[in-house]
């Protein structure tokens, strides 16, 4: 640990207040379980039904549910158990860890994003060999670079922060373990470390958000002039990208790019990385894509029918 003496940290940004605790742990709760059964739902959705099991976007759709439900798991049950006993320590190993796989996860969702716009560029710009060019080899390949890329990312970020010492204080503004709190506790300086992690996470979320922009930009523009053929179905399916692409990018830069600041707005774009774009994205999917409404409703018809047979054995 590179000198460093403290064993754990204590989270500040929880208050100990019995009302606010409580007033902040329902919704925390309530989008804890959308997390969790809305991407689940995802998941189970398109490997039962074969025609989107087939189909490179809800391939990655499901893919994209599963980095979801895990970084959802990450920071939000350990702010939950905090909530409920007012207990806001971690380990330092535990503070690692956490740290860790939040970089792992939303590095590999960011690539991830990035992958599912060369989808649908590909999809929309060049229709006649979209199948060829997007076959599953092709998928899972480039599904797992986001993956390593992820890995690579987060791995980096560790190194760059075990070897800060840390000797004290201990507390963390904020509910999770993350570089900006956990540079300002380092007793040493750390300026060539703001930098690189500057670099890191606040430049890399920077180019991707504008290629994205740039990516949807040019199929906006292929299909603006074929709305009655399949403009409209192509701009809907951007339209659920574009705001879950917003939902993630933009607060990534607010807490990355510009990352030592103090400001409140910081500490609310976290919660929102963390714990409510996780819970919105199968909400937006679901709500906005017909295909996947209809494969749920068929999905349950299927679950209602097995009940009804399983009773009908028993009787």
């Amino acid at each position: 640990m590179n000198g460093s003496t403290v064993s754990e940290f204590i989270f500040r940004g929880i208050s100990c207040s019995h009302p606010t605790r409580l007033l902040l742990f329902i919704p925390v709760l309530v989008c804890y379980t959308t997390i969790m059964f809305g991407n689940l739902l995802i998941v189970v959705t398109v490997n039962t039904e074969p025609r989107l099991h087939q189909s490179p976007m809800y391939f990655f759709l499901a893919s994209l549910s599963v980095i979801d439900a895990a970084l959802g798991c990450v920071a939000t049950p350990k702010m939950m158990a905090d909530l409920m006993t007012c207990d806001r320590t971690i380990s330092f190993g535990g503070c690692m860890a956490q740290f860790f796989f939040l970089h792992f996860l939303g590095g590999s969702e960011m690539l991830l994003l990035t992958l599912m716009a060369y989808d649908r560029y590909v999809a929309i710009c060049q229709p006649l060999t979209y199948m060829a060019t997007m076959n599953r080899p092709r998928c899972v390949r480039l599904l797992a670079s986001c993956w390593v890329g992820g890995f690579i990312h987060s791995a980096t970020q560790l190194v760059l922060v075990l070897r800060l010492p840390f000797c004290g204080p201990n507390e963390l503004d904020s509910f999770y373990c993350d570089v900006p709190q956990l540079v300002r506790l380092a007793c040493a300086n750390a300026y060539v470390t703001e930098l690189l992690m500057v670099a890191n996470s606040g430049l890399l979320s920077l180019v991707s958000f504008l290629i994205l922009l740039v990516s949807y930009g040019v199929i906006i523009a292929t299909v603006k002039g074929h709305f009655k053929e399949r403009g409209g179905k192509a701009l809907s399916t951007c339209s659920s990208h574009l705001m879950v692409v917003s939902l993630f990018f933009v607060p990534c830069l607010f807490v990355y790019l510009i990352p030592f600041s103090s400001s409140r707005v910081d500490k609310m774009a976290s919660i929102f990385y963390t714990a409510v774009t996780p819970a919105l994205n199968p909400i937006i999917y679901t709500l906005r894509n017909h295909e996947m409404k209809e494969a749920m409703g068929r999905l349950k018809n299927k679950c209602i029918f097995s009940h009804s047979c399983l009773k009908g054995e028993q009787n």
